[in-house]
């Protein structure tokens, strides 16, 4: 041990690769998990790490790992024990059980599809879905998803055993539905924040209340998006450009 100790030093540096830019402008809205909305997103490689070069290989995998910093939660710090949101954000477990931002190091993970690699226009950006991570996030390492090690048969999710269901029914009112369709991708942000508001990003803690005149917002793409939700029904009543 005390070779070790030598050897590696307790303080260690990353070096940022790239930063994720996403439709996703803060934390609200987000989903949980990677995975649970078809939400693209762009990795701008940075120099040196943006040479085609370090990318031979990766277009023949569908999905890769991203390793990145919470980095909207560095000023907040650690904690020993969480309260994971899956459980209601009522009962504790320790941070190492969960998949916390208030950790030690800050890091997370994260796999998402990999739809394409540009290099077009000089340098690497990978165009990638599912993500779940906020505009502007540091990636400090990218690996492949390799399925056969990757996607265990026999493993056991503790208290996150199954997906979330998507909890709302979504319906958007013809003012917000009018504002989404002038949008260049309409469409896909129609689909997209169907997606994430019916995962029904409110606080555990808030679902069981009634909070029909409460309005809900999220900024996402340039946009604010505001919903009320009343027996089960998420409505869309005003989307406004930022």
């Amino acid at each position: 041990m005390p070779v070790l100790a030598d050897r590696f030093p307790e303080n260690l540096s990353l070096q940022v690769i790239g930063r994720l830019h996403s439709p996703f402008q803060e934390k609200f809205g987000i989903p949980r998990q990677p995975g649970l909305a078809g939400v693209p997103a762009v990795l701008h490689m940075l120099p040196p790490f943006d040479e085609p070069a370090m990318f031979d290989g990766l277009e023949d995998f569908s999905h890769v790992w991203l390793t990145f910093v919470f980095h909207a939660c560095l000023k907040q710090g650690w904690k020993p024990r969480v309260r994971p949101p899956r459980l209601g954000g009522n009962v504790s477990k320790g941070v190492f059980a969960t998949r916390s931002p208030f950790r030690p190091n800050q890091l997370g993970l994260s796999v998402v599809a990999l739809d394409r690699i540009d290099t077009s226009a000089g340098g690497v950006r990978l165009h990638v879905s599912g993500s779940d991570l906020l505009d502007g996030t540091p990636i400090v390492d990218i690996k492949p998803y390799i399925p056969y090690v990757d996607a265990v048969k026999q493993a056991v999710g503790g208290f996150a055993r199954e997906a979330p269901d998507s909890r709302l029914q979504v319906v958007f009112s013809p003012e917000a539905r009018q504002v989404l369709e002038a949008q260049p991708d309409g469409r896909g942000l129609l689909l997209q924040l169907t997606e994430l508001i019916a995962l029904d990003p409110r606080p555990a803690y808030q679902r069981e209340k009634p909070d029909g005149q409460r309005v809900w917002g999220m900024r996402f793409a340039g946009l604010d998006v505001r919903w009320r939700v009343e027996d089960g029904q998420a409505r869309v009543i005003e989307v406004l450009p930022q």
